[in-house]
């Protein structure tokens, strides 16, 4: 059994949804962002997501480009992301990492050695938002050969029709987008996020987890007593930007990051007591 599929067996043996954080890898920078990263599962990270930095990451808001911008600034390459996990992987061998992006620096780097790579760190599963079904071979192919789980995205647009279509090869998990428009810029409504989460788990046996707009506790919250997981990204990342604004040693940096996260989690962990 995966590292993916073990956490959500877990999980729900305990009637509990996962918390998984986004962060971006180096942002602000290296170091900062591994002491963020190791710190994470005792902050109560179920999964963890880990953003692969790019120059046009057309699928995220305001706050995700900029951690991106961020980390390329100081720096951080694909090759330097999975020295990330492989640093993390000697401390902690149980916590699934996602690595989600874009294919143009998987292209860059070869597809089929990138996957065996990818393995290699400890990375679990992989979300590449701009890669369709329908030409996700090229990398669902080598990644189903080094035990990576590739997970698709749904849609508040996506039809039943479409859902067949995400839904063959998927594993790990479903991702529904909560919102139709780039992350961190607006929320919808939890009655509708229900009602889309209700018809997906009717077609499909994989834990569905629940992202974009997602920014308090309460909303984490709300999202958790019917969803199999909460991801939280943009309101992670724009408290490094604010903390990094307001030029705050990297450690306090990281405890308010942290400190947040524990936060949401405690959220998450107590939505269905």
């Amino acid at each position: 059994m995966s590292r993916v599929a073990a956490r959500f067996a877990d999980l729900k043996a305990r009637n509990r949804a996962a918390f998984i954080p986004f962060i971006t890898a180096g942002d602000p920078d290296s170091e900062t962002s591994f002491a963020i990263l190791q710190e994470l599962p005792s902050a109560g990270a179920d999964i963890i997501e880990l953003g692969m930095p790019f120059s046009d990451p057309m699928a995220d808001g305001p706050a995700i480009q900029a951690s991106s911008t961020r980390a390329l600034k100081a720096g951080m390459t694909l090759k330097g992301t999975l020295a990330l996990v492989q640093r993390f992987r000697a401390g902690d061998k149980a916590t699934p990492i996602v690595l989600m992006g874009y294919y143009n620096p998987i292209h860059a780097y070869g597809a089929e050695r990138f996957a065996k790579d990818a393995a290699q760190a400890g990375v679990d599963g992989l979300i590449v938002v701009d890669l369709p079904p329908e030409e996700d071979a090229v990398l669902r192919t080598p990644a189903a050969k080094a035990g990576l789980d590739i997970i698709r995205l749904a849609t508040p647009t996506t039809d039943d029709a479409r859902l067949k279509t995400v839904l063959d090869g998927a594993s790990g998990f479903l991702y529904y987008v909560s919102i139709a428009g780039i992350t961190g810029t607006k929320s919808s409504s939890e009655g509708d996020v229900k009602n889309a989460v209700t018809r997906l788990k009717r077609a499909t046996s994989l834990p569905v987890a629940v992202g974009f707009g997602i920014k308090t506790p309460e909303q984490a919250a709300s999202i958790a007593r019917f969803a199999d997981a909460t991801v939280i990204g943009s309101a992670i990342v724009a408290r490094i930007a604010e903390a990094g604004a307001a030029k705050k040693p990297n450690a306090a940096l990281v405890n308010d990051v942290i400190g947040f996260c524990e936060t949401l989690a405690k959220s998450v962990h107590a939505a269905r007591a």
